[in-house]
Formats: C-alpha cells, structure tokens, sequence
C-alpha cells in the first residue's frame, strides 16, 4: 500500500495525501455482514453532550468482524480484501468450507486465494488464529484477546503489531505497540502477522473539510472562549490562561496528568508502562 499526492492546484491540495487503494478489489461489501447503526454523535440517551466535537460526516454502515476467530479447524479462502469506513486497517472476506462468510482484518501481505484457519493445531502462518502458548517465541501477531473466549481487542489498527516475549507458567508475556510489556493469559487467541494498510500513518488530512467528512467539528481552543465557557477564557487580547497548569473544561488537570486508578485490577499484569 502507497499513498498518492496532489499537484498544487488549490490550498486544499497543497499537502493533501490519500490511498491509492490498489490492495482493494471489491467495492460493495457483503450484505450478510453489514448492518446500520445510529450514530449519537457525541450525545448520551438524553441527548446531553458527553464527547465533544463529533457530529456530521459520511453516512456509513458497519461492517461485522470476526474477532473470535470461533470457527476451528475449518478452512477458509481470502475471497477479496475491501475497505471499512469505521476503521484504519482493511478487512479481508474469508469463505469458509461450510459456506458461511465472515470478515477478519487483514493482515500484511496476505493476499487473495490464500487457505486461513483457526484453532490450536493451525500452522504458524499469516492470517491465522492460535492460542498465545501455541505461538513461538519472537512471533508478530495482532488481534489479541484480553479475556479467554471474548475476541480480540488489543493491536487491531493499521500497521500495528506485538510480539511475543516471553511465557512463563499459565501467562505469556507481550510487547505491545505503545512499548508496555503485559501479562496475557496463554489460553487467549491472537493472530499471526501484523496488520496492513502500514502507510495509514504518513496520510496528510489537507484541509478541514476533509476533517468534517470523517464526522469531526473543530476543536476550539479554551484560552479562546469566554470565562463561563471554559477556565482558560477571558482576559483581555492574547492573555494567558491564568493558571499554574492547564485544566479541562470541567477544572480537572490536564495534559500530561495520569487518570488511570491505582486500584485498577489488571495492574499486577503490567510489567513495563507505556511510555
């Protein structure tokens, strides 16, 4: 995967970067795995505001992902790989023996045609899915579970991938993408490889409006509001906030102050903090 660039025609093109979209071969997804969601944009059931800046954007509709990976021992051929609205990295169409299809995310270099399966005896290969003990030493994998039998939720963005450090009694140690090195229990899956669309990364946004296609509204600054609106407002001109450190909106400290609980109760699994 590449990006392409723009010649200079507008302001909006000046630094405007986009996928070339060559890895795709399929444009209409499959109509057995999508399914419309309502988007709250930003407000809860009463329709108060609890994420701020979010709102407008393309209608889209959600793609359902295999992140089990339930399915043992049964084959299953990479049909085509397309693109997801709701997420960085592409998503991969596996037909099964049996005639059901699901979608996986793709994983590099995996390519069309190419034979997936899951379960404890599958081969270390790309693409597919085994318990964490299962896996050598050194291994890329993405998709990770948390919880045995849950699905994946660690390492699913574009580019991203952890690698195994270490086993030891009933857990296999990980490092992650964000450098933190953690405790999983060996019983949970992941999946061979690292995720695809690595160029994600390089992609420049260009102009704003591009912003509000993906659903996001400006982000105004709090030294630029008034004093009822946020505690860095008022003042006269460019004056500063005011305050010994940088608050929300709310009065709580931010930037750079920790929030996580020191009774979190997957603490004791961490032994190395992201940086």
């Amino acid at each position: 995967m590449a990006i392409r660039l723009y010649k200079a025609s507008t302001p909006g093109t000046r630094n405007r970067t986009v996928s070339i979209f060559k890895d795709i071969n399929k444009k209409r997804p499959e109509k057995s795995l999508i399914k419309h969601i309502k988007y709250a944009h930003g407000h809860n059931n009463q329709g108060i505001i609890t994420s701020r800046h979010r709102g407008g954007g393309h209608k889209r509709k959600y793609r359902l992902i295999d992140f089990g990976r339930k399915k043992f021992n049964t084959l299953a051929k990479v049909a085509s790989i397309e693109y997801d609205p709701n997420r960085n990295a592409r998503i991969a169409l596996l037909h099964y023996t049996d005639g059901i299809k699901k979608y996986i995310l793709h994983p590099r270099s995996l390519s069309v045609g190419a034979l997936v399966h899951s379960g404890p005896n599958a081969t270390i290969e790309i693409g597919n899915a085994l318990p964490l003990e299962k896996i050598p030493l050194g291994t890329a994998v993405h998709n990770i579970e948390l919880h045995i039998g849950k699905g994946g939720q660690l390492v699913r963005a574009a580019g991203t991938y952890a690698q195994i450090v270490a086993k030891e009694g009933d857990f296999v140690t990980l490092k992650l993408p964000s450098s933190e090195v953690r405790l999983i229990r060996k019983e949970c899956y992941a999946t061979i490889g690292q995720i695809g669309n690595i160029d994600h990364n390089n992609i420049t946004i260009g102009k704003a409006g591009r912003k509000r296609w993906l659903g996001r509204k400006p982000h105004v600054r709090g030294i630029a509001m008034n004093p009822i609106d946020h505690p860095h407002g008022g003042g006269e001109g460019r004056s500063p906030i005011g305050r010994n450190h940088p608050v929300t909106p709310w009065g709580k400290p931010a930037l750079g102050i920790k929030t996580r609980t020191n009774r979190k109760y997957s603490n004791s699994y961490i032994l190395r903090r992201r940086k």
